[in-house]
């Protein structure tokens, strides 16, 4: 079966840092994009992150210059680097797996989800 297992979630305060990491199981990680998602309370979820099997990273604006997408295909890990957090990145992370066949994310994979609080 699909799993993508998270980790690295936690409180921090503001300008502090987390790393989070994703590891996949039972797809072919290679071909798939890979990313990260967040939904804050109260509010939909929304892209933050993704990178391509070919290493082709993009970003939503809040987080650019911010936050960093890597993978490591052998290891079948993507991770997520979030620096100068801000209260405003508080939400439940979670990672996802595109496959090349998707039509929208409601074909993708999902992780359970950690959760980020940013506080004082």
């Amino acid at each position: 079966q699909v799993q993508l297992v998270e980790s690295g979630g936690g409180l921090v305060q503001p300008g502090g840092s987390l790393r989070l990491s994703c590891t996949a199981s039972g797809i072919i990680f290679r071909f798939y994009t890979m990313g990260w998602y967040r939904q804050a309370p109260g509010k939909q979820r929304e892209l933050v992150a993704t990178i391509t099997g070919g290493q082709n990273p993009n970003y939503a604006d809040s987080v650019k210059g911010r936050f960093t997408i890597s993978r490591d295909n052998a290891k079948r890990t993507v991770t997520l680097q979030m620096n100068n957090l801000i209260p405003e990145d508080t939400a439940v992370y979670y990672c996802n797996a595109g496959a090349p066949t998707r039509r929208s994310t409601a074909d993708d994979y999902w992780g359970q989800g950690t959760q980020v609080t940013v506080s004082s």
